[in-house]
């Protein structure tokens, strides 16, 4: 039986920059994907990007939306000096933290 991967799959209003703050910022490895969707390849899953307005018709739902999307995405560490270092690169690449990193379980 072939390993099952997970998939999270985001609707980003600009794939060039999406492409861009995940493959280059933060260096995700990128898959071969057509022009119109990019894949990545993370430990065990895999991140998609579509550009919004696609993938809401994709899905037949408005691009509309507002206000909170209601998911998160996470990435752990190891250590607290390593959350320290992601949460830099992600500024470096343009990301906005909104909610400072903690502590938890």
């Amino acid at each position: 039986m072939k390993p099952r991967i997970s998939m999270v799959t985001l609707g980003v209003r600009d794939l060039a920059i999406a492409i861009d703050f995940y493959e280059k910022g933060l260096g995700f490895p990128r898959m071969e994907s057509p022009p119109e969707v990019a894949f990545f390849t993370l430990n065990g899953a895999w991140l998609g990007l579509y550009g919004r307005e696609a993938f809401a018709e994709d899905a037949q739902v408005s691009s509309k939306g507002n206000g909170f999307e209601a998911f998160t995405l996470t990435h752990n560490v190891e250590s607290e000096s390593e959350v320290d270092e992601v949460v830099a690169q992600a500024i470096a690449a343009g990301a906005t933290v909104v909610k400072k990193p903690e502590k938890v379980f």
